[in-house]
């Protein structure tokens, strides 16, 4: 799907042969003597149609307009909450198989946070999952036009909106996959694909390298599976060698039956999206290619499944990290914490500015932020203050938690150095606390996308979060050099 931003307004948009023309109309829209600025002002005098946001009037082939179909969408005050809420409408309104061009047009100067949102919300909207169905019926829409009079002010948010999609997609794509069909190992050739493009490279090390490097918490979830962990390491090269990177570590568990601490059958499928926080780094990735930031970045993806044999790990089972840390498994559920420690090890060599973490680590994290913001912990105030600004920016919200260290205190354990887990209370927080100990030695954030990076029910599927925020963040960085 190809987008553009034009310089037009209502008078370049009714003049634009297409199929489908969204016309966003905000709450103070003023008409204008042309015909189509004619048209929307009657019928917000009739009351037909209304500014708020969703709110829709359709028509057929008016002849204010060269499209086939005209959808005058209430954009509100033309905010990014509010356009987006009207682009989902508009398009879901307009959906069809004959559906291939559309321009979605601003009746009045446009919002770079609204530029960024309509961007995102048609390619939300139009999105369809195809890879394992025998007879796809994939997206037809394949050109986006965005008509803004101010478009030469709002080019540059627009040309990152487009970016992101194509981040997010391959986001959505990876995460929405069955388990059988992203283990592992294909999840590590969709990183050395990426490797194809300008100025990312990528190594995979196996089970006999991971063991060389002693993570014997990684390999302790991965014992479990007849499928070969996979430790990738990306690398996107944007910046001058000696310019320390951001790494972003990603949990890649591409399917989590809980291991012997066994999840219920109901909506277990849903684990496939366990690895939501490395397809997010993937497509982090994805995007970086196309923005070409000048930054140096880092990503890495500890990759496997966490499952039962007779070679599963066992609650009260000890370990030990590749720190040295040694982890009594109280909980094989637990297993994030326990592939996430060992990478966020590995990127001290990396000498990083920060370390960003991004993990569906906790069910305690959905039930206290539910769906809407993703959990946000920092051991550094101007980390997380960068990272929620960034999350604010985009609209892939975030909250920020705490990390007391009175938190830690049920991690403690009379066999170990630590245990994976510390009871149900703030489940979320000493999970955090639990990541916190192998981060000494760089400013760090996790996020905790558990009730963000899929939907579940009728609308079941990977939203591609937070990619929006991470490319957002990484892009203030490359600008604060």
């Amino acid at each position: 799907m190809n987008f553009e931003l034009k310089p037009i307004g209502l008078v370049g948009a009714s003049t634009e042969k297409c199929d489908a023309l969204v016309l966003l109309v905000p709450q103070d829209f003023k008409a204008g003597k042309d015909d189509l600025s004619e048209l929307v002002g009657q019928a917000l005098k009739s009351a037909d149609l209304e500014a708020k946001p969703g709110k829709l009037l359709s028509l057929y082939k008016p002849a204010q307009a060269h499209a086939t179909r005209v959808v005058l969408a209430g954009a509100g005050s033309g905010s990014a909450r509010d356009v987006r809420a009207a682009v989902v409408a508009a398009v879901a309104a307009v959906k069809s198989p004959s559906l291939k061009k559309l321009l979605v047009c601003f009746a009045a100067p446009a919002q770079e946070a609204a530029v960024r949102a309509a961007v995102m919300a048609v390619a939300d909207a139009s999105y369809a999952y195809t890879h394992t169905k025998s007879k796809p019926e994939g997206r037809t829409l394949s050109k986006v036009l965005v008509g803004a009079s101010n478009a030469t002010e709002v080019q540059t948010t627009f040309d990152r909106a487009v970016a992101t999609v194509v981040g997010a997609e391959m986001a959505k794509e990876w995460a929405n996959r069955p388990a059988n069909h992203a283990t592992p190992t294909l999840l590590a050739q969709a990183a050395q694909e990426l490797a194809k493009l300008s100025k990312i490279s990528c190594e995979v090390l196996g089970p006999k390298e991971v063991a060389k490097l002693g993570m014997g918490a990684f390999m302790a979830v991965a014992q479990g599976s007849d499928q070969p962990l996979r430790f990738i390491v990306l690398k996107y090269s944007g910046a001058a060698k000696s310019q320390a990177p951001t790494v972003l570590v990603g949990k890649g568990i591409t399917f989590d039956c809980g291991g012997i601490s066994i999840k219920p059958a109901p909506e277990m499928d849903e684990m496939k999206f366990d690895m939501s926080g490395a397809a997010s780094v993937l497509g982090v990735f994805r995007s970086l290619a196309a923005l070409k930031p000048a930054i140096n970045v880092v990503g890495l993806i500890p990759a496997c499944e966490n499952l039962i044999n007779g070679q599963a790990v066992k609650p009260g089972d000890v370990v030990t990290s590749m720190s040295g840390q040694t982890i009594e498994i109280l909980n094989t559920d637990a297993e994030g914490r326990l592939v996430l420690c060992d990478a966020l090890t590995y990127a001290e060599r990396f000498k990083p500015t920060a370390v960003v973490d991004v993990a569906t680590l906790t069910g305690a994290c959905v039930i206290a932020l539910g769906g809407v913001r993703s959990g946000l912990f920092a051991s550094q105030d101007a980390l997380g203050n960068a990272l929620f600004a960034a999350g604010e920016t985009a609209q892939d919200l975030c909250w920020r938690m705490p990390l007391d260290d009175d938190y830690a205190e049920g991690l403690k354990t009379g066999f170990a150095d630590v245990a994976n887990v510390g009871g149900r209370a703030g489940g979320s927080i000493t999970a955090a606390k639990f990541l916190q100990r192998f981060t000494e030695k760089f400013p760090w954030a996790h996020l905790d996308i558990a009730g963000t990076a899929w939907k579940s029910g009728a609308a079941k599927g990977a939203t591609g979060r937070p990619v929006g925020l991470l490319v957002e963040y990484l892009m203030a960085q490359a600008q604060n050099k």
